[in-house]
């Protein structure tokens, strides 16, 4: 089955990739620098061309075709400006939810943040970063078409991951491994029943494929 990523070179995109392909996934990242590809062939994935602030549904549709699953995990990035959270963290990410319905992919992973809300107050750049997130995940909670989860971590570390998380609807602000996301992410990957979820993921001690499982179908 394949399972196509935006934002294919991010940190917690190359390591998803990783995973996937290991348990046998066809996987493709979309990334818009050419230079990045031969990363995400070492990671296992096919690396597609597309820059998604400027492509439209159709084009974006047409990659995702027969595709098993989306999942969004591109972002701006923190040296960004208020402009880049608009097109990429907000408009992106409705661009790929959008596209993905078109194309009829069923299962749908957001990549979110903790306190994302459209109706988050103040004007610093990481205040607007937390607004376009939390538009991006009201639309994508508006496209019918999608089995989509939506994952909300905390605090993002290089640490080793330790297998180790706690999630589910609130969870309380804390770090989390990009390790231990990416690892959440593929077994979210493979259970739909957590669909019309948004949950928050910090480290703890429950293993990863138990957690998962525990919130399946909450």
């Amino acid at each position: 089955m394949r399972i196509v990523i935006a934002g294919g070179h991010g940190q917690i995109a190359l390591r998803l990739e990783r995973l996937l392909a290991a348990r046998g996934y066809e996987v493709a990242g979309v990334i818009r620098d050419p230079a990045q590809g031969d990363d995400l062939r070492e990671a296992g994935a096919e690396p597609v061309l597309c820059d998604l602030e400027s492509a439209s549904v159709e084009h974006v549709a047409g990659i995702l075709h027969g595709a098993y699953a989306a999942v969004f995990a591109a972002g701006a990035g923190p040296g960004s400006g208020v402009d880049r959270k608009d097109t990429v963290d907000r408009g992106a990410a409705v661009l790929f939810a959008d596209a993905a319905e078109r194309a009829g992919v069923r299962r749908f992973l957001m990549v979110s943040s903790m306190g994302a809300d459209p109706w988050h107050e103040g004007d610093e750049v990481f205040d607007v970063y937390l607004r376009a997130k939390g538009e991006a995940d009201d639309h994508l909670r508006t496209r019918l078409g999608l089995e989509w989860t939506i994952l909300r971590p905390g605090s993002l570390t290089e640490d080793a991951g330790t297998g180790l998380v706690r999630l589910g609807a609130r969870t309380g602000r804390g770090p989390v491994p990009r390790d231990d996301v990416a690892a959440v992410l593929a077994e979210l990957v493979e259970t739909p029943a957590t669909a019309g979820l948004t949950l928050e993921l910090i480290s703890g001690s429950t293993p990863v494929p138990v957690a998962v499982k525990d919130v399946a179908g909450n």
